[in-house]
């Protein structure tokens, strides 16, 4: 179908002439929105992957990469584990290759007053010296020391957001309640008053408006000998990596414990930015559909013109494949450079979103993440080659198919009746 008669005639009409102004212009037109589709669905999902592994690494800036949990906090039939059991499932996770750190911890729910304000807490007990083993904890700390946590101290360090909502500053008492029940069903809760130490933020809700951090003994002192409060928090080599890392773990330690990895405890978070790039890959991608359509309506035209040289070329002996090739040579022409235009376009913004949108903002004077809204201040951009490629894909065959009905239109060209009145 392309060889060098249709591709010689296919080029030849790319370049339309002086008098033809209107289809020169439907042909730029759909080489320019092709370009721009292209280009706008690249820097997009770019952003959009960007923003996602922000918030992956705020996620995973106070919660590892998995868990260790009783199998009694998930199956009440189960038995608690013993501390022996637990001694032999922290030895087992740190002799796991893939495993970069492990650190017990507990915890629990809890009630934080500081009067007159009271605000429910998640209380969480953490050994100082493995903690930043596993978690960001150590660098989150923007009041005090996270050393400054010390067994019998009953000292916290609390979020910025719970230090803003109680008026709390290093020093102030803080007393945490945590609900309890007796033997015989009553309620008797566990109150303790604690001295707050320092406080962490990590610019997400989730932690800095929730957490509570104090030593592993002090706060297991509150916990009432409750198993379910137990656990052991893994750090992998690679976050990406954990499914199959928190796999191994399951396999290497006993029925008396199962393992949570990071993409279970935050999967409505990733569930929900899933579908929001996919919804707007859609919704963009139908913008490289209308520029496809202006192909079409481009060729019919160029076609209805080019009626007499299509019937010369017939009655030459040209066979109706070579005709079609000639117009979907042109079409791929157009298309094709617009993708491969917009490929380089987006790539280009992908890889300089950080520069870009600075000098908007001073060139406008507004800012787009205002700090005192937002915790993320600037646009993060994550370009990932899987993504240009099958948007690329996407957009070549959407083109490519722009150009079929076109060329099959011009293969039925009959020569008699284009010849007619010539």
């Amino acid at each position: 179908m392309f060889h060098p008669l249709s591709l010689f005639v296919g080029l030849r009409y790319v370049r339309a002439r002086s008098h033809k102004f209107f289809v020169s212009f439907i042909t730029w037109v759909s080489l320019l929105g092709v370009c721009v589709g292209v280009a706008a669905l690249i820097v997009i999902l770019s952003v959009m992957n960007g923003f996602e592994g922000e918030l992956r690494e705020r996620l995973l800036a106070l919660s590892s990469h998995a868990r260790i949990v009783p199998a009694s906090a998930l199956d009440e039939g189960s038995s608690p584990a013993t501390d022996a059991q637990w001694a032999d499932a922290l030895a087992r996770a740190r002799a796991l290759p893939q495993v970069l750190a492990a650190a017990p911890y507990v915890e629990i729910q809890a009630l934080a007053v500081h009067s007159p304000d009271m605000l429910p807490v998640q209380l969480r007990g953490i050994d100082p010296a493995l903690e930043p083993g596993v978690t960001s904890a150590a660098t989150s700390v923007i009041e005090g020391r996270l050393s400054d946590l010390k067994a019998g101290a009953n000292g916290v360090i609390v979020g910025s957001v719970i230090a803003q909502q109680l008026a709390l500053v290093l020093g102030d008492r803080l007393n945490l309640l945590v609900p309890g029940v007796s033997a015989d069903g009553t309620p008797q809760p566990r109150l303790r008053e604690f001295e707050v130490v320092g406080v962490f933020e990590i610019g997400l809700q989730d932690h800095d408006g929730v957490l509570v951090m104090g030593d592993l003994e002090d706060v297991a002192g509150l916990t009432a000998g409750d198993p379910r409060a137990r656990g052991v928090r893994i750090r992998f080599h690679d976050p990406l990596l954990a499914v199959g890392g928190a796999n191994q773990l399951r396999a290497a330690l006993g029925p008396a414990f199962s393992v949570r990895d990071w993409t279970q405890d935050n999967a409505n978070y990733f569930r929900a930015i899933r579908i929001e790039k996919t919804m707007m890959a859609l919704i963009l991608l139908l913008i490289v559909a209308v520029a496809a359509f202006n192909i079409v309506a481009m060729l019919v035209m160029v076609v209805t013109d080019k009626r007499t040289d299509i019937a010369i070329l017939r009655t030459l002996g040209s066979p109706q494949r070579d005709i079609m090739g000639i117009f979907m040579t042109q079409g791929l022409v157009i298309g094709w450079g617009g993708v491969i235009a917009g490929v380089i376009l987006g790539v280009l913004l992908s890889l300089n979103v950080g520069s870009i949108v600075p000098f908007i903002e001073r060139l406008f004077g507004f800012r787009l993440m205002n700090p005192d809204v937002y915790y993320i201040t600037t646009i993060p951009s994550d370009l990932q080659w899987s993504n240009v490629i099958w948007i690329g894909g996407a957009a070549l065959t959407l083109t490519a198919l722009a150009t079929i009905y076109p060329a099959l239109r011009a293969a039925r060209v009959a020569p008699a009746e284009a010849l007619r009145y010539e």
